[in-house]
């Protein structure tokens, strides 16, 4: 990062301030990394009750076509993504990526479906190239707008359908993935039942002017928590979510990713829409064909974390290397040591044993299945 740069603040700066967070820098904003509780209570506090995230600093992007019509809007953002886009429910969201010509993945996203339009969410790092890289190739067609004037909040946990529909009656009905427009407290917002966690939850897209308002009414509910960047982190990972720029970026396709489950029939080969965005031909013969490499779930023994970029052996001497670690740490929830990591996909079988080298000693661990906790949304 250019130290050169001022740091950018989202709307809820000074709420984070007032809070006692540990700021510090992350994709260009000055961000909360953890409050007075510490990473570990605030990651069981998200797990048992309910944490309030700030995740402002996300990109927040509306894309119109210019006739008007969704259907213009979905087909257009299809040549960017190997996601069924037009067969989108009005008020649902569904997870994606945008891929380069290699099928590497240039960023991962959130798009919804808003009766008229699409609503996407991008990640921080990513959000310029992102809207740049959909102006270069949707402007004949569509608008894109980078919203500028909105916060993000995400409330995370088994309790959060306590503290949310509170405010708006109805929005405990709401499933996961489904996306809803209306009042919180007289503010208009835009609310989805989802997240990165793993938990059941809201992520609600509010006015910047009015964001730390609906933050300090969610806090006040005594179940409610601030919970900063570092137990965001252990909980995508005990989720086994992918975080772009550690396990998936543009030397990694979809499939080798594990992410096929999100690119749906109509987008693969003899569907009604078969490819059409950058890099098809790779994704799609690895869809058919399967990959040379997979991300896998590992499972340290003992009690020392295996953390990024610490190489995979298939033996303890470290005589043969066969991949990576790309996430690793401490998972309170399972109370270890958890890592991800991509191995070649004749090792990525549950129970295969590997080994990593930390420190000059090969520590072995063994490929286990997916996510590392059960989830919790509301399906």
């Amino acid at each position: 990062m250019d130290d050169t740069v001022p740091l950018k603040k989202t709307p809820l700066h000074a709420l984070h301030l007032s809070l006692g967070a540990r700021m510090v820098p992350f994709a260009g904003y000055d961000m909360p990394v953890q409050y007075p509780m510490g990473v570990l209570k605030e990651h069981l506090h998200t797990r048992t009750s309910a944490g309030l995230f700030d995740v402002s600093h996300m990109g927040q992007v509306l894309l119109r076509a210019k006739s008007g019509r969704y259907e213009d809007a979905a087909l257009a953002l299809e040549r960017l993504v190997p996601v069924d886009i037009l067969g989108l429910k009005d008020g649902r969201q569904r997870y994606g990526f945008f891929t380069d010509a290699n099928g590497g993945i240039l960023d991962d996203l959130m798009i919804t479906h808003r009766g008229d339009h699409l609503f996407v969410v991008v990640n921080a790092a990513c959000k310029d190239a992102d809207v740049a890289h959909m102006r270069a190739h949707l402007s004949e067609t569509c608008n894109i707008e980078l919203l500028e004037d909105r916060a993000l909040i995400a409330i995370q946990g088994p309790r959060a359908h306590e503290i949310v529909p509170q405010m708006w009656a109805g929005l405990d009905a709401m499933k996961f993935m489904d996306m809803r427009e209306g009042p919180l407290h007289d503010i208009d917002c835009i609310v989805s039942r989802s997240g990165y966690t793993g938990e059941d939850g809201y992520e609600i897209s509010v006015p910047a002017d009015r964001a730390t308002e609906l933050a300090e009414i969610f806090l006040s509910h005594h179940a409610c928590e601030a919970i900063g960047l570092g137990a965001r982190d252990s909980l995508r990972l005990e989720a086994g979510l992918c975080l772009y720029g550690n396990d998936i970026d543009t030397t990694t396709s979809p499939v080798e990713a594990g992410l096929e489950w999100a690119m749906q029939k109509a987008r693969r080969r003899g569907g009604e829409r078969e490819g059409g965005f950058p890099g098809a031909d790779r994704v799609l013969a690895e869809l058919e064909d399967g990959a040379t490499r997979r991300r896998v779930g590992l499972k340290p023994e003992g009690k020392a974390p295996v953390r990024p970029p610490a190489k995979l052996f298939a033996d303890a001497e470290g005589l043969n290397e066969v991949g990576h670690v790309t996430s690793g740490g401490f998972g309170p929830t399972v109370e270890g040591p958890i890592a991800m990591g991509y191995v070649p996909t004749a090792l990525a079988a549950p129970g295969t044993q590997l080994f990593a080298e930390v420190r000059g000693k090969y520590l072995p661990l063994t490929v286990t299945a997916l996510p590392f906790v059960t989830p919790g949304y509301r399906r």
